[in-house]
């Protein structure tokens, strides 16, 4: 779908405004960061499209295996911080109802990351904590890397959250490298 001509001339007027948005807190200095550079750069058409598609599929693979990764995250971090991890718990670090938190806690027992009894705590299996130890890793060092940036510590947090699943070995190494040094 097209988007209104109005709407879309908003949108551009917006996005071209200096110091329209801020950055952790303080007004950023947007005209420094989009002055006119007359090199040509590499565009999304240049690329070939096995090579556009294979990013997106990367993208997509990503945002599938997300929800487990976050899930897993938390589980290992309940029983770190409680003893224990509880549907109800879960459900309140996340901020969704115990149903959702349900369902997908089956997903991830027929994935053989957890286990768990009707009404009793949720337990990682040696997969799950696995995966939990390696997304914890991942989520340090780009939590280290924003905050070597400037980013303040909340923002970093927020950020390193979506970042952490997204995040190929050959960037994150870039990362950790870059926060060891700084």
């Amino acid at each position: 779908m097209v988007a209104p001509k109005s709407w879309r001339t908003k949108l551009d007027r917006a996005n071209n405004l200096p110091y329209a948005f801020t950055c952790q807190s303080i007004p950023c200095d947007t005209d420094a960061m989009t002055e006119f550079d007359p090199a040509p750069h590499a565009t999304s058409d240049d690329r070939p499209a096995d090579l556009r598609a294979g990013a997106f599929q990367g993208v997509r693979e990503a945002r599938r295996n997300e929800l487990a990764e976050d899930y897993v995250e938390l589980i290992a971090e309940l029983i770190h911080d409680q003893g224990e991890a509880r549907p109800v718990d879960i459900a309140a670090r996340l901020g969704v109802k115990v149903p959702t938190v349900s369902k997908t806690l089956d997903r991830l027992a027929r994935e053989g990351l957890i286990t768990r009894a009707k009404y009793r705590s949720v337990f990682l299996t040696d997969d799950g904590r696995s995966l939990a130890k390696e997304c914890r890793r991942r989520h340090e060092i780009v939590l280290r890397f924003l905050i070597n940036l400037g980013l303040d510590p909340v923002t970093a947090e927020r950020d390193a959250e979506g970042i952490e699943h997204h995040v190929s070995e050959r960037t994150l190494a870039l990362f950790s490298a870059f926060a060891s040094r700084s």
